[in-house]
């Protein structure tokens, strides 16, 4: 048998390029189809009746009004609700949440689903949801973090245990230091609010059902259907090629979305169902608050000595996912001495889950907010006190970093936005009007997570490519970056290679989330343009007749739609006269991607950077407008600068949302939230957002994966909230330790104005 031949890639042209998207044109002329743009002969509208009580039974549901509405089809309650095969309530995994499906008259949080009405049109179905005007028996809803027992978790985030610890000796590092600073911060609930809402087209075709929904893990949410339904998962055809934003909360299918699926297959037709922007504030997850203690001690010249940072969070009253915002902790900077721990209170509301950077965007502006906080007590700049304290290797583990460029992140982000200016002094910086100016910084960082998923790749005839993988694109950027990995994997330009993804149809393409996708999905369509090339160049230097034959040793490489001999590149043959030659219409390779073990067990896999904020203060109003931000980041091989820098922006921007605006108010009395509406829950609009400038930091990582590909999705939130929160006690000398820090919290012990 002849020994297989040598493939090997050139470094591509596509790959590094910063291409425009590919999709923008369809966004913005409207023909991008997203899931409630699909309206399917003889479709149906469903409304949601939700629960106006967090906790307690509803009584009554009048029922005969509402189905005696003109254009109300059916009336779904608990008792008329189509069978399911899996009790919603059990879970058999960690990503298995719990689902109110009209199972019994229980109310467990606000805009809990208590029946759906279903009609011709969508204003009959509104107001034939408002005509069952529920009637409740209430019982006292328990809200707040004070709100019940505390216990310990089992565990937070997914399965990570809840006290953690690097064996060090915390208590005697404390009593050891020269310094000891401890302080208690607050973060507040926090909703996704995606500009698309939740919804779903649900059809079925006898026992075939095809729904369009935005999902960030499509294989995920066909084996979540067919288990509640007992189906075979090949009978459900979920359609998801564009999503209006995800952050998380479209990570998993949720209830809403199982509710349409039955309001189609009790009516025997078509029906759509889209959450209205106040029913997300509850079903579809959401972030949790946190009150944190973090403690540090010090030596006497700055080197901390021991690390607690300590976690206090909330659930949801019938179901388990706990913010592992301590968990930050673990990755930023070097003590002996280092302990994380949890607690929560179970509340009635909506389960809290996944939601942009689960942890970390919470964690971080603790922290960052108490190492600054602790340098200050040290005598000691920010910067200075960071690097103090940088570690070389992963405090809670040991592990050595797979790579980390921190270092470079700190040089260019601190230059860039002139650091050396900073006034060591609080309140000593004004602009030219008479404001406040205020410098602050925090550090960035994410784990550089992959999943599991498959990919296809195909050379065609004609010499064409093409690529399917069941990916989805939820404003990241994938349907331009996968298809530029496509592309290269294939020795093609990206117009040469049609590129198929968002269809649960298609190879399982793993999770957009996580800041894992373009490593998840990226690996596996590199690894199937791999193989497809290998056969492809198998066929040809096994073929006497090619110009490659023999050329195993020397080995091929796949550039412009040919074959070229390594060693000579005047001997080449292109894909079609190969595939020609064998009388074959096409060529397929298969490609996967996963986590490395092996590699998990010995290195701390993680993105690094550093922002620097700038803020002004009116000193009469105390108004704050974050006006600058600088970010540096090392997060590996960068795919497509343009998107890269997109995403370094939009993580940055939520970054502005979490320290200044973002903040569900809860009525303690009714447990509903008080603003769900884009009106009073604040999110930055554009007169809100400062100057923005992103450094992308060259890293090359060899360990991580065979791209070299580190996320980039979340990191920018999580330097920029301390960054902003410290700037505002740079500015004005007032220390805010809850978020969102608003001029009242300036206003309330110290008058700005007076020197």
């Amino acid at each position: 048998m002849p020994e297989q031949p040598h493939t090997h890639h050139r470094h591509g042209s596509n790959v590094g390029q910063p291409l425009t998207r590919r999709e923008g044109v369809a966004k913005v002329t409207g023909a991008a189809t997203f899931a409630a743009d699909n309206h399917p002969e003889g479709m149906l509208y469903a409304a949601l009746c939700t629960s106006t009580i967090a906790r307690g039974r509803v009584s009554h549901l009048d029922v005969a009004a509402a189905r005696a509405h003109p254009g109300v089809v059916d009336v779904m309650t608990p008792g008329d609700v189509p069978a399911l095969a899996y009790d919603p309530d059990e879970k058999d995994n960690p990503f298995t949440f719990k689902m109110d499906l009209l199972q019994n008259d229980r109310v467990r949080y606000a805009n809990q689903a208590i029946a759906v009405v279903i009609a011709d049109t969508l204003e009959a179905a509104t107001e034939g949801a408002a005509l069952l005007a529920p009637r409740y028996e209430v019982e006292p809803a328990r809200i707040g973090l004070d709100g019940n027992e505390f216990f310990v978790p089992p565990a937070v985030g997914v399965g990570e245990p809840p006290d953690v610890d690097n064996g060090g000796d915390v208590e005697a590092g404390f009593a050891g230091s020269a310094k000891v600073f401890e302080a208690t911060y607050e973060t507040p609930a926090q909703y996704h609010n995606a500009m698309e809402p939740h919804a779903i087209v649900a059809a079925w075709d006898g026992d075939k059902l095809t729904v369009d929904t935005p999902s960030q893990a499509l294989t995920m949410g066909q084996g979540r259907i067919a288990q509640l339904l007992g189906m075979d998962p090949a009978n459900i055809l979920i359609r998801s090629p564009y999503l209006g934003g995800g952050f998380g909360s479209k990570a998993l299918v949720k209830g809403p979305q199982i509710l349409g699926i039955l309001a189609a297959k009790r009516t025997g037709r078509p029906v759509k169902l889209v959450l209205r922007r106040d029913q997300m504030f509850g079903p579809v997850g959401h972030r949790a608050p946190t009150r944190q203690t973090v403690k540090l001690g010090a030596d006497e010249h700055g080197q901390l000595q021991a690390i607690h940072h300590h976690n206090h969070t909330a659930t949801s009253s019938f179901d388990d996912f706990y913010e592992p915002a301590a968990n930050l902790s673990h990755t930023l900077y070097a003590a002996p001495a280092l302990r994380t721990s949890h607690t929560a209170v179970r509340i009635d509301t909506g389960t809290p889950l996944f939601m942009r950077a689960p942890g970390e965007a919470s964690g971080s502006i603790a922290l960052e907010s108490a190492v600054d906080e602790m340098a200050e007590a040290c005598g000691m700049d920010p910067l200075a006190f960071r690097l103090k304290n940088y570690a070389e290797v992963e405090p809670i583990s040991g592990k050595p970093f797979s790579s980390k460029n921190l270092r470079e992140c700190y040089e260019r982000g601190a230059e860039a936005f002139g650091w050396s200016k900073r006034a060591a002094k609080p309140r000593a910086m004004r602009d030219e009007a008479g404001l406040l100016v205020g410098y602050g910084m925090g550090t960035a960082t994410f784990p550089a997570l992959i999943f599991a998923a498959t990919a296809k790749a195909s050379i065609l005839a004609d010499g064409t490519g093409l690529v399917e993988i069941g990916a989805q694109d939820m404003g990241q950027g994938a349907w331009t970056a996968l298809a530029q990995i496509a592309a290269d994997g294939l020795g093609l330009g990206i117009d040469q290679v049609e590129f198929r993804m968002g269809r649960s149809d298609l190879p399982d393409g793993g999770i957009a989330g996580g800041s894992g996708h373009t490593a998840t999905a990226g690996n596996a369509i590199h690894a199937a343009g791999l193989d497809v090339v290998a056969k492809l160049a198998r066929l040809a230097t096994d073929d006497q007749r090619s110009p490659l034959f023999g050329a195993g040793n020397a080995g091929v490489i796949a550039k412009d739609g040919r074959l070229v001999r390594r060693d000579d590149e005047s001997r080449s043959e292109s894909f079609s006269d190969i595939l020609g030659r064998a009388g074959l219409p096409a060529i397929e390779g298969q490609g996967s991607a996963g986590a490395d073990q092996d590699a998990q067990k010995r290195y701390a896999m993680h993105a690094h950077g550093v922002v620097f904020a700038e803020v002004k203060v009116d000193p009469d109003l105390g108004q704050i407008r974050c006006t600058r931000l600088v970010g540096a980041f090392a997060a590996g091989r960068v795919i497509n600068p343009r998107l890269v820098q997109s995403q370094y922006f939009g993580g940055m921007i939520w970054g502005v949302s979490f320290a200044l605006h973002e903040e569900a108010a809860m009525d303690h009395r009714s447990g509903r939230v008080l603003n769900n509406n884009l009106g009073e829950y604040h999110v930055p609009v554009n007169a809100d957002i400062p100057s923005l400038q992103a450094i992308l930091v060259d890293e090359k990582d060899s360990i991580i994966n065979a791209l070299g590909v580190k996320g980039v999705g979340e990191i920018g939130i999580t330097g920029t909230a301390g960054a902003i929160a410290n700037a505002v006690y740079h500015a004005t000398g007032v220390r805010v330790r809850n978020a969102p820090i608003r001029l009242d919290m300036l206003l309330g012990d110290l008058p700005l104005a007076a020197e």
